[in-house]
């Protein structure tokens, strides 16, 4: 049983880091990448971080109790993303800021 855990997390492992190494290993040197891919490449970072607003604003209202609670506290979160990002233009700042304050709302309320 052990041998077949180990061999399916390897498994994981060399596709995951074939997956990651393959646009490198595709596009390097002289070869370009193609206009439509640039386009996919340059669209997925908004449109991932849509879907996961959406994801998140979801379930606040799905809620039987306490559903306006949680989407105040949702929003509020985002808003202050958005403050911070705008503000400071650092990524990783906004999204720790906005989860400590969605941490603190969620625990003070």
């Amino acid at each position: 049983m052990d041998s077949h855990l180990l061999f399916l997390v390897l498994a994981a492992a060399v596709v995951t880091f074939l997956l990651r190494a393959l646009p490198f290993i595709l596009f390097s040197g002289s070869r370009k990448m193609p206009p439509k891919v640039k386009n996919v490449v340059n669209a997925l970072p908004p449109a991932i971080m849509g879907i996961l607003v959406i994801f998140c604003l979801k379930d606040p209202l799905a809620k039987e109790t306490f559903g306006l609670l949680s989407l105040f506290e949702s929003v509020i979160s985002i808003a202050v993303v958005v403050v911070l990002h705008v503000l400071k233009r650092n990524t990783l700042l906004s999204i720790f800021g906005g989860t400590l304050v969605y941490m603190l709302l969620i625990r003070l309320f």
